[in-house]
């Protein structure tokens, strides 16, 4: 369901930009998600597409490129990719770690007519 409500969001914020920039059809929106959301590209876009439908944004394709986002340990300064996000230091067993890295998702651009 998370993907559902995410979705909607992307869908309104596509679609006052499309306005903003008084286009008339959105083919195109392209942006990046962190690995740590914990969230599939291809879900987000099955759940875009279906929001999308009878409105500008209907029939664009939702590029979303997967980031990557390293770990650093806090009690041995072991940096690391978490696997399945958790923050579990190979080296020492810690679970105590910070993201070095970008986290969330953002949508930067938009292909229109």
């Amino acid at each position: 369901m998370h993907e559902s409500s995410l979705a909607r969001h992307i869908v309104a914020i596509v679609l006052a930009r499309a306005a903003a920039a008084q286009a008339v059809r959105v083919r195109r929106v392209r942006g990046w998600i962190a690995e740590t959301e914990a969230l599939r590209p291809e879900s987000l876009a099955f759940h875009f597409a279906a929001h999308a439908r009878g409105t500008p944004a209907e029939g664009a394709q939702l590029d979303l490129r997967l980031v990557h986002v390293e770990a650093r340990c806090r009690s041995c300064a072991t940096a690391y990719a978490p696997e399945h996000h958790v923050l579990l230091c190979p080296a020492c067993g810690s679970t105590d770690a910070e993201l070095c890295g970008q986290t969330g998702m953002a949508i930067e651009t938009l292909e229109v007519d």
